[in-house]
This record gives structure tokens, C-alpha cells and sequence, in this order.
């Protein structure tokens, strides 16, 4: 397994764990893996997500609420479609009241 495979199966172990209704932040998932600088890599690890069905990686957004990962979801809609699913509401690819939603991987889990 290289580096970024085992990076990757880090970062989608931290994304299984956010609940309905919550969304995190590459960053928040960055820095709880120990590594603050690398929020691009969750990124990269996002845009690869999509053939685990298993990982909602709808729920990883930018450190301020935007869906800024909305064109990997095979329609313009369908990251809006899935969050206001879950009781998000949005507006204009902006999750509204963020701080309410946000869901802080180092408050909420044990190190790996």
C-alpha cells in the first residue's frame, strides 16, 4: 500500500464516521489526521471517493460551507439534492447557518 493509498483509506474512514445531517471540511479532516497542510490531498481523496459507494462524501465541503466538490456527483444538483436530504438547506451551493451543521472530526473521534 503506498502513502497517499493509506492517506486515502484514513480519509474515508474519518468521512464513514460523519453522521446524517453534519457536514466536515477537508481541512478539519486534514488536521485530525495530523496533517493541517494537506487538506488538497482530502480533496484528491474525494474526487476518488466516488466508485466506494459507501463513503458520503457529500458531506466534505470548503472551510466555509460551499460545495465546492458538487461537479464529481455527476450532476450540477445532486451534493445540493443529497445535503437537503439530510435537513441541509442550501443556497446558491452555501450550506446556511454552516456553524450548526459543521461536524469537527477532532472534537468527535479518537485518534486513529
Amino acid at each position: 500500500m503506498t502513502t497517499e493509498n493509506s492517506f486515502f483509506s484514513k480519509v474515508y474512514e474519518v468521512v464513514r464516521s460523519v453522521p446524517e445531517g453534519k457536514v466536515t471540511t477537508y481541512g478539519a479532516i486534514a488536521k485530525y489526521l495530523g496533517s493541517p497542510q494537506s487538506s488538497r490531498m482530502v480533496g484528491w481523496a474525494m474526487n476518488a471517493a466516488h466508485s466506494h459507494p459507501d463513503i458520503p462524501a457529500h458531506r466534505v465541503v470548503n472551510r466555509k460551507g460551499l460545495l465546492t466538490g458538487k461537479h464529481h456527483f455527476g450532476g450540477s444538483n445532486v451534493m445540493n439534492q443529497l445535503l437537503e436530504n439530510e435537513g441541509i438547506k442550501i443556497i446558491q451551493d452555501q450550506i446556511q447557518n454552516f456553524e450548526s451543521y459543521f461536524w469537527d472530526p477532532l472534537e468527535q473521534l479518537r485518534d486513529f
